[in-house]
């Protein structure tokens, strides 16, 4: 579908958080695989620069996105817009795919960035820029959906395994955290969510990690700085020690503490697809939704409880109960 035109300079937009960006992985992959030597840009949200070093053989540059109208993650401005699609159109891209979602509201603004061919998602009700657009996959896993998109313009997947690489520096904060904790000896809960609505009360956290240590594990509690009150109510409300890393870690460092943990218990956030990445059992509190969604494809490593819809925390310690002994 592609073959008019030799692609050598993509786009991807996908302006989103951690663990939106990990899930697209796959597709990333499957595009690299396709086009071993085009110049591919990632656009995304200013934190999403860290993933050209973290992902090198994907991404060749990074572009900070300007925001836009109807996109609730950062705030307008009209000249910065402009600056933004003037700089889009003079790369000249050969392809720009819009993996942000079903295209609502963005689609018109990836055929501003004026590439050869533009494809992306979309829905029947909205503007569709061209036929290599596919028609937005409902209530089908985030990581699937990216493939199909992949699919649809003639790229076959290379698989839907996620990926987190680590690196030296990632290894060397670790370090620096002087934890004495034994690998797959100690249990990471991470109690923090973006949203605070999707973030399961601290209380409970606080008797899961109770119950791992009384098994023999010791507990390190994750999140960042912004989770610092969070880590510090769970900790309150245990009855037992445990390691407090929340706001003291860097992203890379809380990578290596759960690839080598025996388990993590979290919402569902980025580091649940962090321990997917590395096939750390884990334990998912849903609050969102759409487990169908975010859920790791793993269901028997990766336990999802969707709390919109059992809100029972025996099943939650039932699920632990399995993972643990």
């Amino acid at each position: 579908m592609l073959s008019a035109h030799p692609i050598q300079k993509i786009v991807v937009f996908r302006a989103l958080q951690l663990g939106d960006l990990l899930c697209s992985i796959p597709a990333f992959r499957a595009l690299r695989t396709t086009y071993p030597d085009a110049h591919i840009t990632l656009v995304g949200l200013p934190w999403a620069e860290s993933l050209l070093t973290r992902f090198p053989d994907y991404f060749n540059a990074f572009v900070a996105f300007s925001g836009y109208p109807g996109l609730p993650e950062q705030e307008i401005s009209a000249e910065k817009i402009t600056l933004f699609l003037q700089q889009m159109q003079s790369q000249q891209f050969d392809l720009a795919l819009q993996m942000q979602g079903n295209g609502s509201i963005v689609n018109p603004m990836i055929e501003l960035f004026g590439a050869f061919y533009t494809a992306g998602f979309y829905r029947e009700e909205d503007y569709r820029p061209s036929s290599l657009f596919l028609k937005y996959p409902e209530g089908i896993p985030e990581i699937e959906r990216h493939l199909l998109l992949m699919n649809h313009i003639g790229i076959p997947s290379v698989g839907t395994e996620l990926e987190f690489p680590l690196n030296s520096y990632d290894y060397d904060a670790f370090d620096q955290l002087n934890l004495q904790i034994i690998p797959q000896k100690y249990i990471c809960i991470h109690p923090g969510s973006r949203s605070v609505a999707r973030q399961w009360p601290p209380a409970y956290f606080a008797a899961l990690a109770d119950y791992c240590q009384e098994q023999g594990f010791d507990v390190v509690i994750t999140g960042t700085k912004d989770e610092e009150y969070l880590a510090a109510e769970v900790m309150q409300h245990m009855q037992h020690e445990a390691y407090n890393m929340a706001g003291k870690t860097t992203l890379g460092a809380v990578a290596v503490l759960i690839k080598n943990a025996f388990a993590l218990i979290s919402n569902c956030t980025g580091v649940s697809h962090i321990a997917a990445a590395y096939a750390t059992p884990s334990i998912v509190i849903s609050l969102h939704g759409e487990p169908e969604r975010w859920s790791p494809l793993n269901q028997t490593k990766h336990r999802t409880i969707d709390w919109t819809r059992t809100p029972k925390f025996d099943l939650v310690m039932e699920q632990l109960v399995e993972v643990v002994v």
